[in-house]
């Protein structure tokens, strides 16, 4: 019996060392395996090295801004026709206004806007703020938002989403910031969020802000952080986020989540006011 566990121990030695020189020519083979970054507290530059002050009258500048147009539900059975018409989008008195109407266009009962920065403004990584005074009633869905410009790990969610800030109608003054990608994400109830209550979200301006860095997506709403998603660093099924991204800003009239408790119909029109967008260069480490 001595001699069979003498030899039992050394299968298993054996085994053990085999499994020990596998690992060691698997990470060999495979140096660029996915690894969890480290914090490195990145900062960043203190002047904006892309904005938009709205310090003009008329359309929003297409320098700067370019739009989604139609009325195709959006993916989540949206009501309203997005347009390019200083009508839902306009800029005056140092602001911008986005503006939901009741209005018949393509289909749709309403007309809004969706302005997008892609193509003028592409950033990977940075701090972007965003001021702004969010419309109420119900069936309202006003969202400041980011999405992939290039879309290289495939269509949503897969390349990724970063909501700055979304809010509902029916759920009056509760801001929600968060990300999805193909391991979290909302029609699977993964999705990595946080929500704040704001008494004044409707009728004051507040600051809603990202930083953006290789190790984690920050939120934060009048500079304190409501939320953090840190890079497993699992791939881009968990962290597409090292691509670039551009801004997105509207309101949405109903659909899936907007329209959950119905919409008000005299609730319209229904304003998002933007103070400013500003985006800033994180100094690299």
């Amino acid at each position: 019996m001595k001699k069979i566990r003498m030899t039992t121990w050394s299968v298993l030695l054996l085994g053990v060392l085999a499994c020990s020189g596998k690992k060691k020519e698997e990470k060999a083979d495979y140096p660029n395996l996915p690894q969890a970054p480290t914090d490195k507290q990145w900062q960043f530059e203190a002047t904006p090295m892309w904005a938009d002050e709205f310090d003009y009258e008329g359309l929003p500048t297409p320098d700067k801004w370019g739009y989604d147009l139609g009325g195709s539900g959006w993916g989540n059975n949206e009501l309203e026709y997005y347009t390019n018409s200083i009508e839902n989008a306009s800029v005056a008195n140092g602001k911008l206004t986005i503006t939901a109407k009741k209005q018949s266009m393509g289909g749709k009962d309403y007309t809004s806007s969706r302005m997008i920065s892609k193509g003028q403004g592409d950033f990977l990584y940075g701090r972007v703020e965003i001021k702004a005074k969010l419309p109420a009633g119900k069936g309202t869905w006003p969202a400041l938002w980011m999405l992939p410009t290039d879309w290289e790990y495939g269509g949503w969610p897969q390349s990724g989403e970063i909501d700055i800030m979304e809010h509902v109608g029916f759920d009056p003054n509760v801001v929600h910031i968060s990300a999805h990608t193909e391991a979290y994400y909302f029609k699977i109830n993964t999705q990595k969020t946080s929500t704040k209550t704001i008494p004044t979200a409707t009728t004051d301006f507040h600051l809603y802000r990202l930083d953006w860095t290789p190790y984690a997506l920050r939120g934060f709403i009048d500079d304190v952080q409501v939320f953090e998603f840190v890079n497993e660093g699992k791939g881009y099924k968990v962290w597409p986020f090292d691509k670039r991204f551009h801004i997105l800003m509207n309101v949405a009239v109903g659909g899936d989540w907007g329209g959950a408790q119905g919409v008000d119909e005299s609730a319209f029109p229904a304003a998002m006011e933007v103070d400013y967008v500003r985006v800033y260069k994180m100094i690299d480490k």
